[in-house]
């Protein structure tokens, strides 16, 4: 692939790592803030749309940048690391019992699927 498709998937990759970053920040801080403020507890509450909100865009961004990752340094290990982070957020609407578990392991295990793509596209240039 030449070095010009590079930068829009820099660009692709980056959207899906920072989306990552704040499901992240979501799922955790979001519970802190709860158990910290129990008067605002209601008011911070969001509804269950929004979190498959989260996921219809996490899900296809997060599969087009590995995707095109994978076509340009032929390693499928970052595209089955998010698969894997895409299935424990689909996992946690599921079971929400064990949501907070669930989202937090499949954010960073798409964390670390694009940094891991985004390592071995660097190391592949030509």
């Amino acid at each position: 692939m030449s070095d010009a498709r590079t930068p829009a998937i820099d660009i692709a990759e980056s959207a899906a790592v920072t989306a990552s970053l704040l499901c992240l920040a979501h799922c955790l801080l979001i519970p802190l803030a709860i158990a910290m403020l129990p008067l605002l507890s209601d008011m911070l509450t969001l509804p269950e749309a929004f979190h498959i909100g989260l996921l219809i865009f996490a899900a296809p961004s997060a599969l087009f940048a590995l995707s095109l990752g994978w076509r340009q340094h032929g390693r499928a290990a970052p595209l089955v690391i998010g698969l894997g982070g895409i299935a424990a957020l689909s996992a946690a609407l599921a079971f929400p019992v064990q949501e907070a578990l669930l989202t937090t392991a499949g954010s960073i295990l798409l964390i670390t699927a694009h940094i891991t793509n985004w390592h071995l596209r660097h190391a592949t240039r030509p």
